[in-house]
């Protein structure tokens, strides 16, 4: 057998990838989008690249390994330690933002009337973040010390553990089965797995590091992949799809010491094989079927923005943080992507309606594009938002100005324009005065209270006696 073609014809893909992904990164663009759009481009409906001479499986199993590593890597960055500290109040912020979106968007899929499981499906799909996106442009736009990204990457570990229950019960929902006691049989199998192996990753985690005692990378790098695809395959078998089996070996391994070191050899291959998903993805997109589905899209893009924008605000005012850090939030969060095509996928392998794919694709396009550009410019959208009036800006700081300030501008002024000036005790509450006596005059007077500098440092010592006030966090 001859795969020369093959090579020739996916390299050249990854080359144009490439050459998409640098002008992209121009204006902010994530990966995921250009990965699409080149396996658009190379579909059959534009005749541009002759992958009839391709052998296709075989780029649907290095899709099949990139979806394994996409959510192995998501389990292995899952932060345990600041979730269970924190578990109350990420629960509460987390839970929050996704029940408002899934609400909406679940009776946004029955508005559809595309039925009740691709409901389902479309409420998934616009419910939930892309981690991957929204922890890059965390780390693009320089934002990691801001005061909501810790709000924001609890919002995103929440959403993980949300994606793992949640594909657990649609992968049962999808199986076909009608009668009741399968059904629960199935959700039960499903749910003792994800029992187990949180369990396993709470407190096995020193057990299962005696697994990885090598100091050989390539015995070790052979050992953590095969077992995500391991458990990839286990998850299936179960029911609960491989995503999730890979996604809960990864939360195991993160658990263990060796967790750096495997993020380390981890994430190049999840980059790789991760390409072939979304590029797959772009070859099973067909432009011909966008048109019914435009309109859908175009509402699901509104509803996610606006959804978003009150979310933001709501989950900013349960942890105390102000409008601005609200706006930040949102557009960061509206970023959709990977989760969405997973599930547009298990509803193609299911049967249900073909409308899903190109209302994921097209909405994850959109979406992915959109999020970054809009994320980039956050702080400008909330500085025209939140743009108060002239008025307003001085009444606002005539009420914050600090009296003491002012008397060490008055003690200034005074002294430069060769006033007299009488500094009042510390003990003392009366005003400091000005006398209006000319310089010549009070020479004497002068030479004993000393220069401008002497006069500053003796107010600055007396504000300090009445107590600084502190800077208001919101500027």
């Amino acid at each position: 057998m001859h795969f020369g073609p093959d090579l020739l014809i996916l390299g050249a893909l990854f080359v144009i990838a490439y050459v998409l992904g640098r002008l992209g990164k121009t204006i902010g663009l994530p990966a995921i989008p250009i990965y699409m759009a080149v396996g658009l481009l190379a579909s059959p409906n534009f005749h541009f690249f002759p992958l009839e001479f391709v052998h296709t499986e075989y780029i649907e199993l290095m899709a099949v390994f990139g979806l394994v590593l996409l959510l192995f890597n998501l389990g292995l960055e899952f932060d345990q330690d600041e979730f269970f500290s924190n578990a109350g109040k990420l629960i509460i912020s987390g839970g929050s933002y996704i029940a408002l979106n899934m609400g909406a968007g679940f009776a946004f899929g029955f508005m559809l009337g595309w039925g009740t499981r691709e409901a389902l499906i479309v409420a998934g799909i616009t419910a939930t973040s892309s981690s991957a996106i929204v922890t890059k442009l965390l780390i693009e736009l320089k934002r990691l010390a801001n005061p909501e990204t810790p709000m924001i990457l609890g919002v995103t570990v929440v959403e993980d553990i949300f994606i793992a229950i949640y594909l657990a019960i649609v992968s049962v929902v999808l199986s076909g089965e009608t009668e009741i006691w399968p059904v629960v049989g199935k959700l039960a199998v499903a749910f003792l797995f994800l029992i187990v192996m949180f369990s396993v990753a709470r407190w096995g985690g020193r057990f299962v590091s005696r697994l990885f005692r090598t100091k050989d990378d390539e015995l070790f790098t052979i050992l953590f992949f095969g077992l995500a695809i391991m458990f990839g395959g286990i998850g299936e078998i179960l029911g609960v799809t491989d995503a999730i089996g890979a996604f809960l070996i990864g939360l195991v391994l993160g658990a263990t010491r060796y967790r750096n070191r495997i993020e380390q050899i981890a994430i190049p291959l999840r980059d790789v094989f991760g390409a072939f998903f979304f590029l797959n993805f772009g070859l099973g997109l067909d432009p011909t079927k966008f048109a019914p589905v435009i309109l859908p899209v175009l509402g699901a893009v509104l509803m996610t923005v606006v959804l978003n924008a009150g979310a933001g605000q709501f989950v900013a005012w349960l942890n105390k943080l102000g409008p601005r850090a609200g706006i930040n939030a949102s557009v960061i969060l509206q970023n959709r992507g990977e989760f969405a095509l997973i599930l547009a996928t298990l509803s193609l392998s299911a049967g249900l309606d073909e409308r899903i794919q190109p209302f994921a694709g097209l909405y994850v396009l959109i979406m992915a594009i959109m999020g970054p550009i809009l994320a980039a410019n956050s702080e400008r959208i909330a500085n025209v938002i939140l743009r108060p009036t002239r008025a307003a800006k001085a009444a606002d700081a005539q009420k914050h100005r600090d009296p003491l300030l002012d008397e060490g501008i008055a003690l200034v002024a005074a002294a430069t324009a060769g006033q007299d000036v009488s500094l009042p005790r510390a003990d003392d509450d009366s005003e400091p005065t000005l006398s209006t006596t000319p310089r010549a005059e009070t020479a004497q007077q002068e030479s004993d209270a000393g220069d401008v500098d002497a006069l500053v440092e003796q107010a600055m010592r007396q504000s300090d006696d009445f107590g600084v006030r502190e800077r208001d966090s919101e500027y």
